[in-house]
């Protein structure tokens, strides 16, 4: 067992990890010089691990209230999993449609009508995708008022929560990654 990453330490090894720099299009259809790849972080131990330390951290103080968490598929759902472990919260997957065959749910994992749930997200930009999983979770009849992101891009995610009555809580912003200096080559 390692010692535990500062917020700092934790921030400087995400960078190093998956900041990239080129010309990129985004999920929400927009270009970036930048990307942050979250599978090169979701897919290290020892990153994963210390994220679902601080995300079921930030639920306990956040959203005190939720009884579960939900992961949007396929980014979130190793987040969601990983701070389920740390918290002992159950979690949900919510798929992107209602798959087609077996039981053709929406929701992955079991849940009450009345349920408050913490939205689990990886990298924000727009807020689509989490916009879109707060209504799935809401037509569901769950409670959804806080989401949790490790990235917040700071390109409208915040806002289009906001419409929802959701606000977002990042573990990190953009900028503040961008600002850490470059790790040496």
């Amino acid at each position: 067992m390692q010692a535990e990453l500062t917020h700092e330490q934790l921030g400087a090894a995400l960078r190093e990890h998956a900041y990239l720099e080129g010309d990129f299009l985004l999920r929400s259809g927009r270009r970036s010089r930048y990307y942050l790849d979250k599978y090169r972080f979701e897919t290290r131990p020892d990153l994963l691990g210390a994220l679902g330390e601080r995300i079921a951290r930030a639920v306990a103080e956040h959203e005190p209230e939720a009884v579960r968490l939900a992961g949007p598929e396929l980014g979130a759902v190793s987040l969601a999993a990983a701070a389920s472990l740390a918290s002992g919260l159950p979690f949900l997957i919510v798929r992107k449609e209602a798959k087609e065959y077996g039981t053709g749910n929406r929701l992955e994992g079991v849940f009450e009508e009345g349920e408050c749930v913490c939205l689990i997200e990886d990298v924000i930009t727009s807020g689509g995708a989490a916009v879109a999983s707060v209504e799935a979770l809401r037509e569901a009849g769950l409670t959804c008022r806080t989401a949790l992101c490790v990235v917040d891009r700071e390109e409208g995610g915040v806002d289009a929560l906001a419409h929802l009555a959701v606000r977002l809580r990042p573990l990190f912003r953009a900028s503040e990654l961008i600002g850490l200096a470059k790790p040496p080559q």
